[in-house]
């Protein structure tokens, strides 16, 4: 029997398994589970050839990341990937698979995924989902941090001290639209 047979053969049963267990998770709605499953795909891919190129390196894997270091990329990682996923100024990054809906909080947009189905759906949700990105820039984080820590620290300061001044522009709004009682407002000190 020739290859393309025995795959045919074998593919048969695979690929009508797969459409059972897309009809019976969908319920009727359209979800690009061959998308997700190739998103996934490309993630462990690309996680694969980064091990391996660091083992190739013969970098050593540190034996734990001081609390410092992992505060700054924590926090790095929040504002990358909501940068990616809500920044006007992103908005390029996400056009071919999103829709703009509308503004959303403060210098944030709100967008809908194009196409329902298929790879382009699964990469929209992924594009404008700010806790879906987080795995990604994480893990890109990480690899960074074990291929060139300084590098790496200096790019998550850069993205942790926008997160703090996000913050502060929070406070700075909320004190200018009155967001805080003071004391002529009835607060009064406590004795």
């Amino acid at each position: 029997m020739a290859l393309a047979d025995q795959v045919l053969r074998i593919g048969t049963p695979v690929r009508e398994w797969a459409r059972t267990q897309k009809r019976e998770y969908t319920n009727g709605e359209e979800r690009p589970l061959g998308g997700d499953l190739a998103a996934m795909s490309v993630y462990a891919g690309l996680v694969g050839a980064a091990a391996a190129a660091v083992r190739a390196s013969g970098r050593e894997l540190p034996d734990r990341i001081p609390l410092g270091d992992t505060v700054l990329l924590t926090v790095a990682t929040f504002r990358l990937a909501r940068r990616i996923a809500k920044d006007p100024v992103t908005s390029p990054l996400r056009a071919p698979f999103t829709r703009f809906e509308g503004a959303s909080g403060h210098a944030e947009v709100a967008e809908e995924v194009r196409e329902h189905g298929g790879i382009k759906h699964a990469v929209g949700e992924l594009l404008t989902c700010p806790f879906c990105l987080a795995q990604w820039v994480g893990t890109a984080y990480v690899f960074g941090y074990v291929t060139a820590p300084k590098a790496t620290r200096l790019a998550a300061l850069t993205m942790t001290m926008v997160a703090g001044s996000d913050v502060l522009q929070f406070v700075y709004d909320a004190i200018q639209n009155g967001g805080f009682p003071t004391q002529s407002e009835g607060v009064q000190p406590e004795d």
